[in-house]
């Protein structure tokens, strides 16, 4: 069988500029040469070759806010307000945050279409990993935790409604994850079997193991041997995590579900080491830096290693789905994943998208997903 090897060649990290203070001005941040040197056994171009070429034209812009829109009403409906208000005030202050990119719901969605899922089973836990994500999000903020003030550029939950209020919005939204599941789906069209997998799975990513074990690691260790396992554990395990239960969704076999968990944790943790190398950039232009952050990638090995790592994540994320090329163009969002998490070629700001053209050479900013 033919085969290509992609050689991607790093050149350079330009400056970022800072229009906004608080947001890196979306412009370049990673500039690639893409070679390929086809093997001399054969003249014929591969199946895989050419997925992984086409991919590029692939519009995940339209794909990605398409589905946002759709999430984004139905987390409105899944969280009405009701007694006690102030708990589904804050629960909604988080979730329903102008600006979220729903990364995590997009790549479930992603996932199970790969193999011919129902986009409509999918929805309730792709709502769930959301309803997740967030509540990771606001325990996060808090002031024994990560101690921040701020989230996508507002004021964090519990900034707004207090310590006390931030962490029962988290508790709530843990377990309402798991219930709009098992209210939400589509009688007939997931077995049960699998639904009590996707469950199984978000607990455990979320659990002791998972990423309550990365935070803990984060808050009480500062040794550069653990940095890769706060990266796994804090940032990989719910992308893992949300590819994963796309799988389980739409019908992956055990070997296919276990290829979507490396992909997805790759591409978890690419995403947060481009940002921590384009944070740590804008720390370095305004002074400071989040005093709990022991796990940044670029602050422990500098801009350069990091830069290298993100470099190695990609192409570890898409040999990852090398075996994926039998579903054609199904793999085209997952694929196109891969290189957003470096290039960043659009941005939600407030309640609309802004919108960069998708291709190899094009490059964006860091923003909250």
């Amino acid at each position: 069988m033919p085969f290509c090897i992609s050689t991607i060649t790093l050149n350079s990290l330009p400056h970022i500029s800072l229009l906004n203070p608080k947001r890196p001005n979306p412009n370049l941040f990673f500039q690639q040469n893409q070679t390929i040197r086809s093997s001399s056994s054969s003249s014929s171009i591969s199946t895989k070759t050419t997925t992984m070429s086409m991919h590029t034209k692939f519009d995940l812009f339209t794909y990605w806010t398409s589905l946002i829109s759709e999430i984004n009403v139905q987390l409105d409906q899944a969280i009405p307000v009701k007694y006690p208000e102030q708990i589904y005030e804050s629960m909604r202050y988080s979730v329903l945050a102008s600006g979220a990119k729903r990364a995590t719901p997009v790549m479930c969605i992603a996932s199970c279409e790969l193999f011919g899922g129902s986009r409509l089973a999918a929805f309730p836990t792709a709502c769930a990993l959301e309803m997740v994500h967030e509540a990771s999000l606001i325990h996060d903020d808090l002031p024994y935790m990560d101690d921040d003030l701020f989230r996508r550029g507002r004021l964090s939950n519990h900034t707004v409604y207090g310590v006390d209020m931030a962490i029962l919005a988290g508790d709530a939204l843990f377990p309402l994850g798991f219930q709009h599941i098992v209210s939400n789906t589509p009688p007939g069209l997931i077995p049960e079997t699998r639904l009590l997998r996707v469950v199984s799975e978000i607990a455990r990513a979320v659990g002791s193991t998972g990423m309550a074990a990365g935070q803990f690691v984060d808050l009480n260790y500062s040794e550069e041997s653990l940095v890769e396992f706060v990266q796994e554990k804090k940032f990989g395990e719910l992308s893992e995590c949300s590819a994963v239960c796309g799988g389980l969704l739409g019908g992956a076999t055990d070997d296919e579900l276990e290829t979507l968990r490396r992909y997805g944790r790759t591409v978890g943790v690419l995403y947060q080491v481009v940002n921590d190398v384009l944070e740590f950039k804008k720390e370095q232009a305004e002074g400071g830096g989040k005093k709990n952050r022991n796990s940044s990638f670029a602050k422990v090995f500098g801009i350069e290693k990091a830069m290298e790592k993100a470099e190695e994540l990609r192409v570890k994320a898409k040999k990852e789905l090398d075996g994926f090329e039998k579903y054609g163009e199904k793999v085209f969002p997952l694929l196109s994943f891969v290189d957003y998490a470096v290039d960043r070629n659009f941005d939600v700001v407030g309640d609309h998208v802004e919108n960069g053209t998708l291709g190899v050479k094009q490059a964006g900013g860091m923003s909250s997903l």
